[in-house]
């Protein structure tokens, strides 16, 4: 295992634990912050010769640490990249994963780790064996990595996408967060895409001890997949489809105390979000819902997003589901966060904006991230939302400033607390490419240990030639979230009239631009 410790703008070495809190940059402008890494020793941009203005957006104000870095060297990675954060947490452990070294055509030199058992504390950080070529393993990159917990078995999963000429689902095992074994392999579906992970840790539940993979198959469509397994990871249900048939992209399940499974998803065409349950412990899988229609707005600067929604539950079993839509701006100019609720899977409330700002400003939002402090529910419930944002959404290449932001709410959403910025600004310059545009990640993560929320997310400096500085990073200390000061509501707002996405519906079924919607005869 190896890791560093910096600053998010100065770096030093260090051992492969990390412990020391980093106090982030109150930079104002990024011309601030190009001066620090002038005198760090960073070099010039060369992908970039002009620089975002300075962004009428608060500094950021939350202490970070870095928990990993790239180290691979391969040439067919853009080095050195960390995108596309997962994470989970149990007590006073927090397990998250990440990719590593971003692959242009798809995927990853590897997935990383980084766990803390001592709430934030120290982090130990390394990469999964066995995957690919690059540890010891057989594929050619990995990608979509998720974090779960079996509680019944004691035992921590990271489900990964292995990219070869059939991509494949696999989970990885650990007992610790630490020390993991080599792959197992889930699908074994034409191809697979997207994956995510879930495990039923409620005592009481009938199905206490089954965990579940989803994933779709874009090369049949975006057709969904289900595979359960009821030994801690070791061997898999052969995968069921839902009652429908349907076809969707970035399913996450959760799992209600009672043990039904409810899976948010956007469909394959990403104009509505939907859901579908399972109550016999994943031996079949009901027909689809809609949740909601998606109106979304295309993020500038080929900044690589999509509607996927992010899911969370509280320990009531209410469901909570997040994705980024333009319904409340006039003439779809930017997104907001919007959020639907459900008690049963089944009937859904109609989407609210979670008011990070007011609907006048210039601000874009995507990418959420959403946990629940797992002990809170109803009224009570403690949300945390970590997402990306511009500055401006009327920006191109040159003069988009990328920031992190994290917000939270004390009362189940209600109310929301004032937003903090936790990074940028960014260049989109300094983000690696794929075949979808510029990368931070397809979701970020939020957990939580105790009662203090850690987002954790990758963030970019200046790149050094053609060496890139995006590693991954977490609040240090974490952040709480039951304040009820500075409260902010959107309770009665209503969506714009005829309100609309400012684009087509997709035109792939995957992320990768492998498989061109095949429009319906």
């Amino acid at each position: 295992m190896s890791a560093m410790v910096e600053s998010p703008y100065c770096i030093a070495p260090a051992a492969h634990l990390i412990k020391s809190p980093m106090k982030i940059l109150q930079a104002a402008a990024l011309s601030g912050i190009l001066m620090i890494i002038a005198a760090c020793g960073g070099g010039s941009n060369s992908q970039s010769s002009q620089q975002p203005p300075p962004p009428a957006v608060p500094p950021p104000s939350v202490p970070l640490t870095q928990i990993s870095h790239d180290i691979f060297t391969n040439p067919s990675s853009q080095h050195a990249t960390e995108v596309e954060a997962s994470a989970f947490s149990s007590g006073s452990t927090i397990v998250s994963a990440f990719q590593v070294g971003r692959i242009f055509s798809g995927g990853a030199s590897d997935i990383g780790f980084a766990t803390t058992s001592d709430n934030g504390a120290i982090w130990a950080t390394g990469f999964l064996p066995g995957i690919t070529i690059y540890m010891q393993g057989a594929f050619s990159a990995a990608s979509d990595p998720v974090v779960a917990f079996d509680a019944a078995h004691a035992t921590w999963l990271i489900s990964s996408l292995a990219i070869s000429n059939v991509d494949q689902v696999t989970v990885s095992r650990s007992p610790d967060g630490v020390n993991w074994g080599n792959p197992i392999i889930v699908s074994n579906t034409p191809d697979s895409d997207k994956n995510w992970i879930a495990c039923d840790n409620t005592p009481a539940s009938p199905y206490y001890g089954h965990c579940y993979v989803e994933w779709d198959d874009p090369s049949s469509r975006n057709l969904i997949w289900m595979s359960t397994s009821t030994d801690g990871g070791l061997t898999w249900s052969t995968a069921l489809n839902t009652a429908d048939f349907a076809t969707g992209i970035g399913g996450q399940p959760v799992v209600q105390p009672n043990g039904t499974v409810i899976v948010p998803i956007e469909n394959a065409t990403g104009d509505e979000v939907l859901a579908f349950s399972s109550t016999d412990g994943g031996a079949t899988w009901k027909a689809t819902v809609t949740i909601s229609s998606i109106t979304d707005h295309v993020v500038a600067a080929n900044l690589r997003t999509s509607a996927l929604p992010s899911a969370a539950i509280d320990a009531a079993g209410t469901v909570y589901t997040i994705w980024q839509d333009c319904r409340f701006r006039t003439a779809c100019s930017s997104n907001d966060m919007v959020m639907s609720t459900s008690t049963d899977g089944v009937t859904w409330s109609a989407p609210a904006r979670i008011p990070i700002d007011a609907v006048g400003s210039t601000l874009d939002h995507f990418v959420p991230g959403l946990a629940v402090e797992p002990t809170t529910s109803g009224s009570s419930a403690h949300l945390a939302l970590t997402y990306y944002f511009y500055g401006s959404a009327n920006c191109d290449a040159s003069t988009c400033a990328l920031y992190t932001g994290f917000i939270s709410s004390p009362d189940g959403g209600s109310t929301w607390t004032t937003p903090a910025t936790l990074a940028g600004p960014m260049s989109p310059s300094w983000l690696p490419n794929t075949f979808s545009g510029l990368m931070v990640g397809d979701y970020v993560a939020t957990a939580y240990s105790g009662v203090k929320a850690f987002a954790i997310f990758a963030s970019a400096q200046a790149n050094s030639g053609t060496l890139f500085d995006e590693p991954m990073y977490t609040t240090t200390g974490g952040i709480s979230t039951a304040q009820k000061a500075g409260a902010l509501i959107s309770a009665g707002e209503q969506p714009v009239a005829d309100a609309h996405s400012d684009h087509p519906s997709h035109q792939f079924y995957d992320q990768e631009h492998r498989y061109p919607v095949v429009p319906d005869h």
